[in-house]
């Protein structure tokens, strides 16, 4: 007869279980709460321009967060997002003149996958922290990018048209930067959830130590994620230089806090192990609504800045907070 009376109470806690709610769903809440708050704020959020205005302006952040996310998840930090792809808006404005798109792209990606490696040998095989490491990368990207562009704007001639024609285009009525950036989520979501390597990528963060000791090459799989989020760096950078039809070596500045922001306002864990490609992909989109309803509502930059502070702050504080309750 106990048996089933504990039952019964277990279920009882599982569904009061508040923090546990939170943790698993906080996120989609707060995307529809945003939504709907921004629907009631201007009545012009829900039109279909303004949405494709909202996410082709995500998804140059909308693709760093997924490499930031796998990242992340070996309880790791990328600062240099941001700058690497400063670096890779440059190197396609100078590449797409010489070569053809199909071979530029691989070239710029190349780029930014270099700097991933370096800064990935450093943090896997000398164990350096990756904070101090990545924001050494992050300024010696952006100086690069600098010497390369002479500190001025590289602007697209008719050789580049096929990267503004991509980046300003349309599928269907879906902006092809758009089409790119969930292609991105989706085989970043296949990787991580039905590959060994995804699998292994989490289990290094819950506990890396129990992962070495089972004959896994751990620092192999560390440096992979930092060649990943910098490959993906330079790909945003590519369709920065698309749409402005310019390539610039002040893309991006501030661009890793935002990155970061995504993925930790989509619940992925900062001590790793834990994450999404789901709900990093609603963290990129809670981004960008928030930016977009103040520009909307006319907010003044600077004011923007703060709103957008306090807000990602109450929102990372439901998310964290409901882990640290369920500790």
């Amino acid at each position: 007869m106990a048996a089933p009376s504990t039952k019964v109470e277990r279920g009882r806690v599982q569904r009061l279980d508040l923090p546990l709610l939170l943790q698993r769903w906080g996120t989609l809440v707060i995307f529809i709460l945003i939504v709907i708050g921004a629907s009631l704020q201007s009545p012009a959020f829900l039109t279909y321009r303004n949405i494709a205005n909202l996410l082709q302006q995500t998804s140059g952040v909308g693709i760093m967060s997924v490499g930031m996310l796998f990242v992340i998840l070996t309880r790791g930090i990328d600062l240099s997002v941001g700058s690497v792809s400063a670096l890779g808006s440059v190197v396609s404005a100078l590449l797409i003149g010489q070569f053809s798109p199909a071979a530029t792209v691989p070239m710029v990606m190349l780029s930014g996958a270099v700097c991933g490696l370096v800064a990935g040998v450093m943090i896997a095989y000398l164990r350096l922290p990756s904070f101090v490491i990545t924001l050494a990368v992050m300024t010696m990207a952006r100086g690069t990018a600098f010497i390369l562009s002479g500190g001025q704007p590289i602007m697209l001639d008719d050789s580049g048209a096929a990267l503004s024609n991509f980046a300003n285009g349309y599928v269907f009525g879906v902006p092809q930067p758009v089409i790119l950036m969930f292609s991105v989520f989706i085989i970043g979501g296949i990787v991580l959830n039905f590959t060994k390597f995804g699998r292994l990528v989490k289990a290094i963060g819950s506990n890396p130590e129990a992962v070495r000791l089972s004959g896994i090459a751990v620092p192999r799989y560390v440096l992979a994620v930092y060649v990943i989020s910098g490959a993906l760096a330079a790909l945003a950078g590519i369709i920065s230089t698309g749409r402005a039809g310019v390539g610039s070596a002040t893309v991006g500045v501030g661009a890793e806090l935002q990155v970061i922001a995504a993925v930790v306002i989509g619940g992925a864990s900062l001590m790793g192990g834990r994450g999404g490609v789901f709900n990093a992909l609603l963290g990129a989109l809670v981004l960008g609504i928030i930016g977009n309803v103040m520009n909307l509502a006319s907010v003044p930059g600077y004011s923007q800045q703060v709103f957008m502070g306090v807000i990602i702050m109450i929102a990372v504080v439901i998310q964290q907070g409901a882990q640290i309750f369920r500790r």
